[in-house]
C-alpha cells in the first residue's frame, strides 16, 4: 500500500516537473506580434468608395520587431506603417486603405507583413461587399 502511494507521489512530481520544462519552451524568445483583430469587414461599400482601417498590434517578444514590408495582392489596397523598431512591450499599428473603383461584389484582400518576426508569415485580412454605385437622383 505504502510502494503505491510513493509511486504515485513519483510520477505526480515527474509530471509537474515536465509540465513546467514544457511550459518554459513555450515562451516565445525573438520579436513577436500579436495583433488586437486580424480581419477587418467593411460590410456594404458603394463602387469607388475609399475606405481604411488601422490594424493595432504589439510586439509581444522579447527583441526589437522590424517591418521591412508589408506585401497587398492588388493595386486597389494600400498601406503605411513605421520603418522605426517597435520595442518589446510597445504597440504599434498598420494602416490600410482600400479603393474600391472598379471592383464590385465581396472583395477579401490579405495584407502579408514581412519582418523580423519569429511567429509564421503574419497576415491582416480586410473584406468587404462593393456594391454599384449610387444613382444620382
Amino acid at each position: 500500500m505504502k510502494q503505491g502511494i510513493l509511486v504515485t507521489l513519483i510520477l505526480l512530481t515527474a509530471g509537474l516537473i515536465f509540465a513546467q520544462e514544457q511550459s518554459d519552451k513555450a515562451q516565445v524568445t525573438g520579436p513577436s506580434f500579436t495583433f488586437e483583430e486580424e480581419t477587418y469587414d467593411f460590410g456594404d461599400i458603394y463602387q469607388g468608395d475609399v475606405v481604411e482601417h488601422v490594424f493595432e498590434f504589439e510586439n509581444t517578444g522579447t527583441e526589437p520587431l522590424i517591418i521591412t514590408n508589408v506585401k497587398v495582392t492588388c493595386g486597389c489596397t494600400a498601406t503605411n506603417w513605421t520603418r522605426d523598431p517597435i520595442l518589446p512591450g510597445e504597440q504599434s499599428s498598420i494602416k490600410v486603405k482600400f479603393d474600391s473603383a472598379g471592383k464590385i461584389g465581396r472583395q477579401n484582400k490579405v495584407i502579408s507583413i514581412v519582418s523580423n518576426a519569429t511567429n509564421p508569415l503574419p497576415q491582416v485580412k480586410i473584406v468587404t461587399n462593393v456594391l454599384p454605385k449610387k444613382k444620382d437622383s
